[in-house]
């Protein structure tokens, strides 16, 4: 089976500072798939080499078969590749519905629209006309997560996606990812929380210094694997889990 998405020995940089070196990574229809990692490890700056913010050889990454590294941010989107970036990044000169309506921008046609968003997080119908920037960091995240909702995407990319949240709000941010992938929709999501991680995905990637330190099925990976690979501890480097 072909990969939706795929990444072949992916690298970037910052200049002349090497930020990746050699990702190889996929994800298939419909999956939910985990990306974590201690902080600098990559997980950010792959998720901008993903969506065009970062720059990539164009062989090194493809979807549906077809390279579009190094393509503009713009015409990823396109394709059906949104990101909800780490820190919301909510344009704060607008309120809660046209940061929404930012996300449609892209022309796409599907099921998701306002109508669909403020049913999905009701809280944002009723502040739709306050300014984005008024919101609590939890409904910020909301409003950015229907910001990228709105481009009608194949792929929701959600870096960092309870990063600064109280539990109680993280919850309720996960408790809406079943609906918004019920429909087929295929999620990467890097997150902070190693065993909300596993949890949520089906399978799961470990990166360390800008490199893949594990990857496997989620429910087969064991703490020890992890925290070895986590904290790049010696013999971590292998694929476990079979089929990743």
């Amino acid at each position: 089976m072909t990969a939706l998405l795929q990444t072949h020995a992916l690298t970037a940089f910052y200049g002349d500072a090497q930020a990746l070196f050699g990702i190889d990574f996929e994800v298939h229809q419909g999956e939910m798939v985990a990306i974590i990692g201690a902080n600098g490890a990559g997980k950010s700056t792959f998720m901008k080499a993903l969506t065009g913010l970062v720059s990539t050889q164009r062989q090194q990454i493809s979807w549906k078969g077809q390279a579009i590294g190094g393509l503009a941010p713009s015409d990823i989107v396109k394709r059906g590749i949104a990101l909800v970036p780490e820190g919301r990044r909510l344009f704060p000169s607008l309120n809660v519905e046209e940061n929404l309506l930012m996300g449609a921008s892209a022309g796409r046609k599907g099921e998701w629209n306002l109508q669909r968003v403020f049913e999905l997080f009701p809280i944002l119908k009723e502040k739709r006309l306050q300014p984005s920037t008024s919101l609590s960091g939890g409904q910020q995240q909301m409003v950015a997560i229907g910001r990228a909702l709105m481009s009608n995407p194949a792929v929701l990319l959600c870096d960092e996606l309870s990063l600064g949240l109280a539990p109680i709000v993280i919850k309720e941010i996960y408790a809406a990812m079943p609906l918004i992938c019920a429909q087929g929709m295929t999620a990467v999501i890097v997150e902070q929380d190693v065993s909300k991680a596993k949890e949520v995905s089906s399978r799961l990637y470990c990166f360390q210094e800008g490199q893949v330190s594990l990857h496997g099925t989620s429910s087969s990976l064991t703490q020890e694997q992890i925290s070895k690979a986590y904290f790049g501890m010696p013999d971590a480097h292998a694929a476990v889990g079979g089929d990743a």
